[in-house]
């Protein structure tokens, strides 16, 4: 019986057909198969098998068919061709195929099955990859294909588009991958960004992602990458190599620029992450797109010596260029790029940039490389069978004698040649779990996850030599390798040194090559040297703040000695001490203003830190809170209303004011020591450009200033500036609301205003412009030191001097003069009494002339009445005058009797009156008012 075998279904089918002749091709001796025509394949055909040599055949594989051929010249009716299906039956088995004779037995199917790689090899673009790394993975395949003890049952086929190292453009053919038969087992990316974007999407479709050329530290998160393999070291592999060269050469001090792609970043982020732990700073970090102008300026502004480049080929001559322009090489610098350029990287031509090679060779002499050895350096023949210099035979051989610097990918060709390999063993691996479980590599869909795992296993544990050294993946899946460190000397690369990573094993030639004598510096030497404050002009502001003090204690002297005088104790001298006493405790905190760490050592410096605020805030809360309390007093009482004035002005209470100089005081003193305990006052330093100084030295000065502050400074500057702010701006207010106000009780409050008016604008000013001005010493002291100075002279010559000039022209000295000085004082100084009884005399006349109105218009109604009444009772014939000559005649003008502008309506009273404005008539006589009672009446 001959049929086709499915083994899945477990059974043989059979059916009967004519019996033909027909030619068989032997694929292998060992297995029996035989077959007519292999599907894509040629064969040797051999004719007049016998029947008994038909029935020996067992096994034929999926999809070969047989064709049927008549002797003589009989024709076939029926089908010609039967192909042998995967689920175990021939074709057409419904109709029969007859011609002289009939077999009615079918070979079983069986034989090797293809399995479909599909691969992206960047061509073109950023990295183009693929031009050396495709012909080493079709080696790769060519011999895996040919071997019978590596999947003898399978056949691996490479499907490959070109992605041209681009994202976009490589989602569109990931879809066409997946979405056109046939179903891929397995997918090879190239770069770094398809390969992100490949390993992500694959789980969707649980296949297994193996890359021969991404070096992305990215790449190596299996949360987010759960199937991906690479025989590419990851990029973070150079750094462990880099900070080993750094300790070597004793830097503590590099700079980076990087090209901002997830690749370079993530390396970078490595990077500064394994410096940080050896001690190492990263000085200056700098990135850019596609234009490096700006970021190679930037590291020469910041004097970066030992520069890692981080950005592709193409990049990397642009980089160049504009390193070539700054002058930014030489035997100052030291540049560490990425091994994998060509070797003449620098001397292609580029349209891009428009420097000559000569200029670009010059720039790039003497840089340092870092690769992973993707070449093994020892003649060990490993699962290839081959050599690394074999195989490098064969693939310039595939290459068809293109140059290998000019092909894009040569480095990387042995990764891709060991990826299949890598590929294969593991595929070749499963085959035998997956028959346990009943199951085959061809059975693979996108929705088995079994089939996967079992991949994943095979990889995992993947371990072999290989062309590029030994292949093995870590916990990531991340292939582990050495590292080849190189220079660039004489424009050619040399080798002078190996990294070991594994086991921190740096292997050292010795035959590194510098400009200078001996590795650069990494940074130009700094001198720091502090600033400190003009001595002449601390010494000149000192004298002026010392001659103020002097004039405050004259001025204190004179108002305490005269504190009896009637003129001295109508303007509250206690309060007037007091700002005299704040104002020399302002001045006196110029001294310590001026004072840096050139009279004083740093331990020190916090108590003159201390100093200076104390000073400043209690003096400021005794000058101006004295004043204010003035002026807060006077507008208290003179805006109350009339009957409540005429209450208060009576008795002034000295306590109610020295209460609140007192509370202002107080909130002083708490808010200093709570800033002070809680966040106290230190030195800090600041750190200027650094100036280079004359003459070709290698060494440049940092100039540092001293500053008293403290964690929160600008917290508590803000809390005490705006509580000194809203106290001044209230003062100002009171003091324009009062301008026009005149009390015995406190009569220098005028002189008080105009100095609350200059020191409120002195300092609204300076506070801002001394915070702006914080990082000069000189222009920031002066500004402070002579903005207290004025405003202090001003103050105490505003409300000192006019008290002594009058005291000196009127000789109201001694205080057993009270009495004599009794009546001129009161002549002089009582303006606000006169004020206040013109106004009560004025309201009085003003209601005794609304009386004397009202009674006139009674008087007038009673007066038209009678005259009604009179020419009633007259005969209507009469010609005579309806006036009454007993009676007095009405006014010709009425509107005489009205009162001015301004004031009611109302009759007079002849018997209220006083006697000068009252006449016997009962008329009102304006032209006998004397003057003075008629500013009084119409005030």
């Amino acid at each position: 019986m001959l049929g086709c075998f499915n083994p899945t279904l477990g059974q043989i089918w059979t059916n009967p057909t004519f019996g033909l002749h027909f030619s068989i091709t032997f694929l292998t001796q060992k297995l029996g198969c035989a077959i007519i025509r292999p599907p894509r394949d040629g064969g040797i055909r051999y004719r007049g098998l016998t029947q008994e040599q038909i029935r020996s055949v067992q096994v034929l594989p999926v999809d070969y068919e047989i064709e049927y051929i008549c002797r003589g010249s009989r024709v076939i009716v029926g089908p010609k061709v039967r192909k042998c299906l995967p689920d175990g039956t021939w074709t057409d088995l419904n109709q029969r195929s007859k011609c002289c004779m009939f077999f009615s037995l079918f070979p079983l199917c069986k034989g090797k099955k293809k399995l479909y790689i599909g691969a992206l090899f960047p061509m073109s673009g950023g990295w183009p990859g693929g031009q050396a790394c495709l012909p080493a993975a079709q080696m790769a395949l060519d011999l895996v294909n040919k071997r019978t003890d590596i999947l003898p049952d399978y056949e691996l086929e490479l499907i490959y588009y070109d992605s041209m190292c681009d994202p976009g453009e490589a989602t569109k053919l990931l879809y066409d991958l997946l979405y056109t038969e046939p179903i891929k087992i397995v997918l090879m990316p190239g770069c770094s960004s398809v390969s992100t974007l490949v390993a992500e999407a694959a789980r969707m479709w649980n296949l297994i992602v193996l890359s021969y050329g991404s070096s992305s530290p990215a790449l190596s998160n299996r949360q987010r990458f759960p199937t991906f393999f690479r025989t590419h070291p990851s990029a973070t592999l150079h750094n462990p190599t880099r900070v080993q060269l750094f300790q070597k050469w004793k830097w503590t001090k590099i700079a980076t620029i990087q090209q901002t792609t997830e690749v370079f970043t993530s390396t970078l982020d490595d990077l500064e992450q394994r410096v940080k732990e050896a001690g190492i700073e990263i000085s200056v970090r700098q990135s850019f797109l596609t234009d490096p102008a700006v970021a190679v300026k930037n590291l020469k502004r910041q004097d970066a010596r030992i520069i890692v480049g981080l950005f592709y080929e193409t990049e990397a001559r642009k980089v160049f260029c504009e390193v070539y322009k700054e002058k930014l090489y030489g035997k100052k610098y030291v540049w560490f790029l990425i091994g994998w350029y060509a070797d003449n990287w620098f001397k292609i031509k580029d349209p891009s940039i428009n420097c000559t090679v000569e200029q670009m060779t010059e720039a790039v002499e003497g840089h340092v490389t870092t690769e992973i050895v993707m070449l093994n350096p020892e003649t060990v023949r490993g699962a290839s069978n081959l050599t690394s210099q074999e195989f490098l035979a064969q693939l310039m051989s595939k290459l068809g004698g293109k140059n290998p610097e000019e092909t894009g990918g040569f480095q990387e060709a042995p990764l891709a040649y060991d990826a299949v390999w890598a590929l294969a063993l593991a595929l070749n691996k499963t085959v035998g779990p997956l028959k346990a479980k009943g199951r085959r590599l061809e059975d693979f869909n996108y929705n088995n996850k079994d089939i996967t795992a079992e991949i994943y296993r095979a990889l995992n544990t993947s371990s072999f030599e290989g062309v590029s050294g030994h292949v093995v993946f870590d916990a990531q899946g991340s292939r582990m390798a050495w590292t080849l460190i190189e220079q660039l000397q004489g424009g050619s690369y040399k080798k002078i040194g190996y990294f070991d990573m594994t086991k921190g094993n740096l292997s050292w030639y010795g035959n590194d090559r510098w400009i200078g004598s001996d590795p650069p510096a990494d940074q130009t030497v700094v001198i720091q040297k502090f600033r400190y404050l003009s001595q002449k002009l601390f010494v000149s502001v000192s004298v002026f703040a010392g001659l103020g003090i002097l004039m405050g204690i004259v001025c204190l002297t004179f108002n305490i000695y005269n504190s009896n005088v009637r003129y001295i104790q109508n303007s509250q001298p206690y309060l007037n001490n007091m700002t005299a006493v704040g104002c020399m405790m302002a001045l006196a905190a110029v001294f310590p203003l001026g004072i840096d760490g050139l009279h004083v050592r740093n331990s020190q410096f916090p108590v003159v830190c201390q100093f200076r605020l104390w000073l400043l805030g209690l003096g400021f809360s005794l000058a101006y809170g004295s004043m204010f309390t003035k002026i807060w007093w006077v507008h208290t009482v003179f805006t109350k209303k009339d009957e409540k004035k005429d209450k208060r002005k009576q008795h002034l209470e000295p306590w109610k004011l020295y209460a609140t100089v007192g509370v202002l005081l107080v909130i002083d003193i708490l808010s200093l020591m709570v800033w002070q305990i809680v966040d106290p006052l230190h030195i800090t330093v600041e750190k200027f450009t650094k100036e280079a100084p004359k003459g070709d030295v290698d060494e440049l000065i940092e100039p540092l200033l001293q500053h008293c502050s403290s964690e929160k400074m600008n917290t508590w500057l803000g809390v005490v500036y705006g509580y000194k702010g809203l106290l001044l701006l209230l003062g100002i207010f009171l003091a324009y609301e009062t301008k026009s106000v005149s009390t015995e009780k406190i009569n220098d409050h005028r002189a008080v205003g105009m100095a609350i008016y200059n020191v409120s604008v002195l300092c609204m000013i300076t506070a801002p412009v001394t915070m702006i001005l914080s990082s000069k010493q000189d222009a920031s002291f002066a500004f402070a030191s002579l903005a207290i100075i004025f405003s202090v002279y001003i103050t105490l010559v505003v409300l000192f001097v006019p008290k002594m000039r009058r005291l000196i022209t009127r000789g109201e000295w001694q205080s057993d003069q009270q009495e004599t000085m009794k009546t001129g004082s009161s002549t002089n100084n009582n303006d606000e009494e006169k004020s206040r009884q013109l106004e009560r005399e004025n309201k009085e006349l003003q209601k005794i002339i609304q009386e004397k109105e009202e009674r006139v218009s009674e008087l007038r109604n009673q007066l038209s009445e009678r005259q009604a009444l009179r020419s009633r009772k007259r005969p209507t014939s009469s010609n005579q005058n309806h006036s009454s000559p007993s009676l007095p005649a009405p006014q010709n003008d009425p509107k005489s009797l009205l009162p001015p502008p301004g004031y009611p309506l109302a009759v007079s009273d002849n018997h209220s009156l006083p006697p000068t404005l009252y006449q016997p008539d009962g008329k009102i006589n304006r032209n006998s008012c004397h003057p003075g009672r008629l500013q009084l009446l119409y005030k």
